[in-house]
């Protein structure tokens, strides 16, 4: 089943941080690992949202989005991240593996 992987971070120091989100599309290729969502414009519709970027990976399945944070390829890149932004959370949560919009969806 698929799994994402939601982050909020707020970044304190863009320049380094550069470093770590250039470095990070690499480390997910070898578990199947891709962004959906990479720290674009978002509104909050409901409730309080902590952060001010959002980043949603996708994965296989929750083994692999686990086995890519456990990587010693993602490990060596981390501590740019932990420097330099402030994690509100990382999750990761089994997700669905459909891909069409259910039947009538956006018909009114």
């Amino acid at each position: 089943m698929a799994a994402y992987v939601i982050v909020g971070v707020d970044v304190a120091d863009a320049e380094p941080y550069s470093t770590y989100s250039c470095e990070v599309p690499a480390t997910l290729e070898p578990y199947g690992g891709r962004f959906v969502v990479r720290g674009g414009a978002f509104s909050v519709l409901e409730g309080d949202w902590p952060a001010s970027r959002v980043v949603v990976l996708a994965f296989p399945d929750v083994g692999q989005a686990t086995a890519w944070h456990e990587s010693a390829a993602y490990q060596a890149i981390l501590p740019i991240r932990q420097q330099h932004a402030r994690t509100h959370f990382m999750i990761a949560v089994e997700g669905t593996d459909a891909v069409d919009p259910p039947t009538g969806a956006g018909k009114m």
